[in-house]
């Protein structure tokens, strides 16, 4: 301990010296700047005893690890750059802060998963930090109870397949993520992570906005997903909560807002699902015996699809939903229909029906049915011909004069009527773009 303790003086003499070379900086450098080294700051990360406080100086400093549970504070000046080489900064310990900053240049390792901060540790807090120029974002592996918030990932500028993910959760539990802004990465994907949060963030311009993935009881409330190929997609698992979200215009090949397959006792409440191909798709869920899926309260609007189930599924609870400006508001592919599930006091924009008592529900079921035009559900691969002229036409005339038995795919005994601004459904989210 007493050769410690003469160690640290040495090494905080040594620092200055590299303050100095670095006096003139107020700002993270340019990345034309020579990065220095930083065996000093790590000879005092490891000297330093726990929760001591270490604010290096201004300047461009090569990759670290931080192996004690210290506060590392950039004060909003110092860069670590990777040189391209493995992962910027990695925290191997429980307890650690790390705060402003800026971390830049990983290696392209997809094996290694080269990323800004790799995290093999517990209790660790990851605030405020810009991350960018890098494959992944955030590695967790076997990390529980960390808490990262208000940083800022931007994604390197190549292929989407070849980006790496914004954070990466695996067999890691009991997380929070808040209050981030991730762009222009492949996911935020929690693999085998159960009990995280992630809550206030901004997600843009990946492939999936948010993937869970053989996963459990992880919440994802009050989050924005604009511009995804996906923008939620849950995939074999069970006991999540989606709430409150803003997710809109996904873009990709299939272009669906949020899906499910094969996942369980997922409750999806309060969303803006929108601009989308899909708002939501179903495949196979719930898949437990006894489970069921509540969708409650969400606004789903003005995509080509409402609701698609890929076949004739059941056990999907939809219950006060407004549905608004689809240009299809449910389909069922390979034939069958979707009565199977619960459909109740949902609003519906074609409704054809009134209110003579005034009570807000319509005075009979809202009843959808599926007619010629219906054909690209029936033969998927017929779909590239949904909305020709000569498909619409023979819709229009089989709903006109039917020539072939409707196919009744759904009921809501209590729809209800009234504006669409009037139901209160959706989100309370007001994205600026």
């Amino acid at each position: 301990m007493r050769n410690l303790s003469n160690s640290i003086p040495v090494a905080l003499i040594a620092l200055a010296a590299v303050g100095l070379m670095a006096a003139a900086v107020v700002a993270a450098p340019p990345r034309s700047e020579p990065v220095m080294d930083s065996s000093l700051i790590q000879a005092l990360i490891n000297m330093a005893q726990p929760g001591q406080e270490i604010v290096p100086p201004p300047g461009r400093y090569r990759r670290i690890k931080v192996t004690k549970p210290i506060i590392l504070d950039g004060k909003g000046k110092v860069t670590f750059d990777g040189e391209g080489e493995g992962s910027v900064l990695w925290i191997e310990t429980d307890g650690a802060t790390i705060r402003n900053l800026h971390l830049v240049n990983s290696g392209s390792s997809h094996p290694d998963q080269d990323a800004g901060i790799q995290v093999r540790g517990s209790g660790n807090v990851i605030e405020d930090n810009v991350i960018e120029d890098v494959l992944f974002g955030l590695a967790l592996e076997r990390s529980d109870r960390n808490i990262v918030r208000r940083n800022h990932y931007q994604g390197r500028p190549i292929n989407i397949q070849r980006r790496g993910d914004g954070v990466k959760l695996w067999y890691s539990n009991d997380n929070v993520i808040t209050d981030n802004v991730f762009e222009g990465g492949r996911d935020i994907v929690f693999w085998y992570a159960n009990g995280n949060i992630f809550k206030g963030n901004r997600q843009s311009h990946g492939r999936y906005g948010l993937h869970l993935m053989k996963a459990a009881d992880n919440v994802a409330e009050d989050n924005l997903f604009i511009d995804n190929m996906t923008g939620i997609s849950m995939m074999y698992d069970s006991g999540d909560i989606i709430r409150n979200n803003y997710v809109a215009k996904a873009n990709g090949a299939v272009g669906t807002c949020l899906s499910l397959k094969e996942s369980s006792d997922v409750v999806i409440e309060n969303n803006d699902l929108m601009y989308c191909a899909s708002g939501i798709a179903i495949d196979v869920a719930p898949y437990e015996p006894g489970s069921k899926n509540p969708i409650k309260g969400n606004r789903i609007a003005f995509n080509d699809i409402g609701v698609s189930f890929l076949n004739d599924w059941k056990d999907s609870i939809f219950t006060g939903n407004l549905f608004t400006g689809n240009i299809t508001e449910v389909a069922i592919y390979g034939g069958g229909s979707a009565k199977r599930n619960v459909w109740d006091g949902n609003r519906w924009e074609d409704y054809q029906g009134f209110d003579r008592n005034g009570d807000g529900i319509g005075d009979k079921p809202h009843r959808l049915y599926g007619y010629a035009g219906r054909v690209w559900m029936d033969v998927p691969n017929t779909k590239f011909f949904k909305g020709t002229p000569l498909l619409e036409v023979l819709d229009f005339l089989d709903r006109l004069a039917p020539f072939s038995e409707p196919v009744l795919l759904l009921e809501d005994k209590h729809p209800h009527l009234g504006s669409d601004k009037a139901f209160k459904a959706g989100s309370n989210l007001e994205p600026k773009s």
